[in-house]
């Protein structure tokens, strides 16, 4: 009993440094990084690209492409993790763009990964 009861405590806590992947599908408001970010680095090492198909994400890994969707007119883009955020996704904006969020200016995304 013991045995099993730490062996269940080392896997909650080893789990609690893992970051969190989600398998599915998933409702986000994104943002997108503002001009100024252009060039500074970002949580992978690159330097933001305003042009680029990237997005900053809290828990997929860094290197993941991910599908980002616009849930109101159904436009996708993939997208490549290389940054981090306090948030749902922050878009590069070219991605953003291409979804239609700079028109619209907010809309709710599905984000998957590939």
């Amino acid at each position: 009993m013991l045995k099993q009861s730490l062996t269940t405590l080392f896997a909650v806590v080893s789990s609690a440094y893992l970051p969190f992947v989600p398998l599915a599908a998933q409702a986000e408001t994104p943002t997108y990084y503002a001009d100024h970010y252009q060039g500074s680095p970002t949580a992978s090492g690159t330097p933001y690209d305003a042009s680029g198909y990237t997005a900053a994400h809290p828990s997929y890994r860094l290197g993941t492409v991910v599908i980002v969707t616009n849930l109101n007119n159904g436009r996708s883009v993939e997208v490549l993790v290389n940054a981090r955020c306090n948030c749902g996704i922050d878009l590069s904006k070219a991605a953003a763009r291409s979804i239609g969020l700079l028109s619209s200016g907010v809309a709710p995304v599905s984000v998957r990964p590939r």
